[in-house]
């Protein structure tokens, strides 16, 4: 676990964290224009696990968990899919149970996953499949 006292001595690291923190910022602004409701953002759960964004999707009242996927350039060889390995979505489905645990009696949900590259968005994957 890094400290803040080692972030400040890994200007890679901090530029990493910032660049994710841009990414969900443009991610839930995005989803905000389409009438989505943000719940929450950089969710922190018990054993590491993590969700970038969690928010109501206004079709359905869905709840949504959403990964962010952000490079700091417009790359046309980006492919978030790629990104989205079989252990990627299996954390994925194990933090969204964790949060839905807290939570009796809520349902309706999906995952989705965000692509930014530079101040953009520029691909929304709707619905992933949950695995175990």
């Amino acid at each position: 676990m890094f400290s803040l006292l080692t972030r400040r001595f890994h200007p890679q690291l901090a530029a990493h964290l910032q660049l994710g923190r841009r990414g969900e910022r443009i991610a839930a602004a995005y989803l905000r224009r389409l009438g989505y409701r943000i719940l929450a953002r950089n969710v922190r759960l018990y054993g590491g696990d993590e969700i970038d964004v969690i928010a109501i999707d206004p079709v359905g009242n869905t709840i949504v968990f959403v990964e962010v996927k952000t490079r700091a350039a417009d790359d046309r060889d980006f492919n978030p899919e790629l990104n989205l390995t079989p252990a990627k979505k299996r954390r994925m489905c194990r933090a969204a149970r964790k949060w839905l645990a807290r939570r009796a009696g809520e349902t309706g949900c999906r995952l989705d996953a965000l692509c930014v590259a530079g101040d953009r968005v520029i691909a929304h994957i709707e619905d992933l499949e949950w695995t175990e």
